[in-house]
């Protein structure tokens, strides 16, 4: 369809929260959406080029707080599969990539629009069912900020086409901003389903044709993203859907000459590979390739001897055990000052006391479900026999870890005696809060001893009443976090608010949910038109005369 006229993206907003309460309609197409889903085990293809793909080589995706529940078996790619999508994503890319940027953004604004209505309760009961998440957090992720990323992306993105170079008499400079020369990749993680909705969508607003390698015991879920893009419109071949290990899927990606980006959220120690293999590769890749990753996190929360203790606490419980930890922006490790401690102690312990675990798709009262898998349970109950054994550490709630009916780790808090100690350096990705009593008068050091103790620099929070040393501590702190918070918990990052992304190991600060995202997935080209070019090589200075 010609575009006979100056089209303006609609304006983006949040999109409202829904609560779920006893009563409400939203819960009650919730439970019934959830029981449709329970009682229907999935077998996933690949999607390559649009069509179905079953390799016959099999794996299960199960319910993280009731393993015994198969959700899905899903078909897993090899070299063969991999090259196959390459090759649909370069045979898709001349019409998506000269499809009118306007059109582009159309699917995306109408999956935001089907996903806020009837696709709502399917997306969030599958994100419960399979990365246990209460309603409220599946809510907050499946729903809104999917929704969100995909309007505000398209209005961000027709920024970046508005931004245009001046113009001198005669001539006549535009840019125009092209898709990357080649496929992106994008590899997205477990934790969040808006991460893997938005990790491929938003360089194929841009233009890009896409690999898509979702985590593997996520496939569940990520597949109702694909399905809702098909029913809004996106043509095959833009995006293809590879499930399958690491290895199998990205050495064939990162070998081909067409690679042309990666989008990544996962592991530093993955992310780290995959740069060293890019580097490896260079001299067989048409151009640079763009490198975006957001990796982990060991996010922080300090409290100065002015902060209320109950709003300190209360960040403390809901910054950690939120979604079993399993965020990257969860509170991790915290600073409180002695004289604070004994009432924020109190409160802490009460409220994780206060905390109901459960199966959060058959019981809307629990605030925690289970970790994600076998891997994950046994890497944090490591760090919790670990804590148990060490003079250094003290558990004062918490500390018990359960795999017989699903992968349960209770809200654990640690208190130590060394701020360098291993719970407080290293990434636990699960529900641990260890916490570092510091004396009143030794600020400053432990100040430093925040900025310095993790190679991170993903969230942070203070909590301080007393505005000088707000001002003084975001100074000190300033290059600690890439989201910064003061007086309120370092997790529950809006799409349009408060663009997310760390430096250091979290990652290469690329600003999820900005225009600075965006901006990597185009390459830009400069056009200068000039209106009556010179018909002479003389310039007026050859002239004879004074």
């Amino acid at each position: 369809m010609s575009s006979f006229g100056n089209f303006r993206i609609p304006a983006p907003f949040n999109e409202p929260v829904l609560s779920y309460a006893p009563g409400t309609a939203e819960r009650r197409a919730l439970k019934a959406r959830i029981g449709e889903l329970s009682r229907e085990e999935l077998e996933i293809p690949l999607v390559i080029g649009g069509k179905e793909v079953r390799t016959g080589k099999l794996a299960d995706v199960r319910a993280p707080h009731r393993h015994a529940h198969r959700l899905a078996r899903f078909h897993q790619a090899g070299e063969a599969e991999v090259n196959a999508a390459i090759a649909a994503a370069r045979e898709a890319r001349p019409a998506w990539a000269a499809m009118p940027y306007q059109a582009r953004a159309a699917i995306f604004l109408k999956a935001a629009d089907l996903l806020a209505g009837g696709w709502r309760p399917t997306l969030n009961g599958a994100t419960m069912l399979n990365q246990s998440k209460t309603p409220y957090q599946a809510e907050i992720d499946s729903c809104c900020e999917i929704a969100d990323f995909w309007r505000f992306n398209a209005a961000f993105g027709e920024q970046i086409l508005a931004e245009q170079p001046i113009s001198s008499p005669g001539v006549w400079n535009r840019v125009e901003y092209r898709p990357l020369e080649g496929f992106v990749f994008a590899v997205t993680p477990f934790n969040f389903t808006s991460i893997a909705a938005n990790l491929p969508t938003a360089p194929a607003l841009m233009g890009n044709t896409v690999v898509w390698k979702p985590a593997s015991s996520t496939v569940y879920s990520n597949w109702f993203v694909l399905k809702l893009l098909e029913a809004a419109g996106l043509p095959p071949g833009v995006i293809n859907f590879v499930p399958g290990s690491g290895r199998a899927v990205g050495d064939p990606v990162l070998a081909s000459p067409e690679f042309a980006g990666i989008h990544f959220t996962g592991s530093t120690a993955v992310f780290q590979g995959m740069w060293r293999t890019i580097a490896g590769n260079l001299p067989r890749y048409k151009g640079y390739p763009r490198i975006v990753g957001e990796t982990g996190g060991k996010d922080f929360i300090f409290g100065h001897a002015s902060a209320d203790p109950d709003a300190l606490a209360t960040a403390l419980c809901r910054g950690a055990f939120e979604a079993q930890g399993q965020k990257c922006s969860a509170a991790s490790r915290a600073y409180v000052p002695e004289s604070l401690w004994p009432r924020v102690k109190e409160k802490l312990l009460a409220q994780v006391a206060s905390i109901k675990m459960g199966d959060p798709a058959e019981d809307f009262s629990v605030f925690m479900g289970a970790v994600i898998d076998r891997g994950a349970f046994d890497s944090i109950k490591s760090y919790v026999e670990f804590a148990k054994s060490s003079p250094e550490a003290k558990i004062l709630a918490g500390g018990e870890c359960d795999d017989s009916v699903g992968y349960f780790v209770s809200p654990t808090v640690v208190q130590v005696t060394n701020p360098r100690h291993k719970l407080m350096e290293e990434e636990i990705f699960g529900p641990v809060l260890t916490i570092y009593v510091y004396p009143d008068a030794k600020l400053d050091e432990t100040v430093a001893l925040c900025d310095a103790t993790s190679p991170y620099a993903l969230t942070g929070a203070i909590f301080a009443q007393d505005r000088a040393v707000v001002e003084q501590l975001g100074e000190k702190l300033r290059d600690a976090a890439g989201n910064f918070y003061v007086n309120d918990k370092p997790t529950g990052a809006v799409v349009g608010q408060q663009p997310f992304g760390g430096a250091r190991a979290s990652g290469t600060n690329d600003k999820a949910g900005s225009m600075w995202n965006l901006i990597r997935w185009v390459s830009p080209r400069t056009i200068k038109e000039n209106f009556a070019p010179p018909t002479r090589i003389e310039y007026p200075h050859q002239a004879s005369g004074e």
